[in-house]
């Protein structure tokens, strides 16, 4: 019986971000979405999805959601079979970064939330080329869905997280570093980084995909997170 499969979407996304993973990797384990609406910090946020989450499982996450997901593992690691983290960091917050998200914050809780959204994913965060207004429309449409507060309280946790490294070096796991090559946000060399801490760690990058890789290069980001799927177990 394989495992079940827990996707925690990144800022701002829903289930929508996953769309083809969802489809395709259901066909033969139970997929579930754990968006991360709720808390101020990623330990919050790690805390809620555990409380209904079930008591082995697969995680992946990305951006935002992988930092929530090295917090579950962090807090919960006998829980998690194997993990996958796309398109994000293992690093705490800089503190220019984390002014520079003030005023978008302030645009989102004066009705300018497309404003703050516009700031939260620019352009150059993805690949080039045609498809780039096609996923930022629907990056778009995923985050006026989700509306200020969330905004907000998301915002807030990537500006309070916590450096992940030591977590990572303790992951004795199947694990995968997955990432966009045109990323910007969250380039590469993290991505190399966060595989090398990791005892069992690989890394795998995706040609013609930026910040948002599950939906600039869906069928590849499922056969990778096919390919992790599918290494053996280890027993931690």
């Amino acid at each position: 019986m394989n495992e079940p499969l827990l996707l925690i979407p990144g800022m701002m996304c829903d289930a929508r971000l996953f769309g083809h993973q969802i489809a395709t990797l259901s066909q033969d384990r139970c997929v579930m979405v754990c968006s991360v609406t709720a808390g101020q910090t990623t330990a919050d946020m790690a805390a809620f999805i555990l409380q209904s989450a079930p008591q082995k499982f697969a995680l992946a996450g990305h951006c935002l959601g992988g930092m929530v997901a090295m917090e579950i593992l962090k807090a919960a690691p006998e829980r998690i079979t194997r993990i996958a983290l796309i398109d994000t960091s293992p690093l705490a917050e800089s503190p220019s970064m984390a002014a520079d998200r003030e005023p978008m914050i302030m645009a989102a809780r004066l009705g300018r939330l497309e404003e703050a959204l516009e700031g939260e994913m620019k352009p150059d965060y993805l690949s080039p080329g045609s498809n780039r207004d096609r996923v930022l429309n629907i990056y778009k449409a995923m985050g006026l869905k989700l509306g200020c507060d969330v905004f907000v309280n998301q915002t807030r946790a990537l500006q309070r997280r916590p450096d992940q490294q030591k977590t990572l070096r303790m992951a004795k796991l199947p694990a995968m570093a997955l990432c966009g090559e045109d990323d910007t946000l969250c380039p590469v060399h993290r991505h190399e980084v966060m595989a090398a801490l990791m005892p069992h760690g690989r890394l795998r990058t995706i040609p013609h995909a930026g910040h948002l890789l599950p939906l600039e290069q869906p069928e590849a980001t499922t056969e990778a997170l096919g390919d992790w799927l599918q290494a053996p177990l280890m027993l931690h």
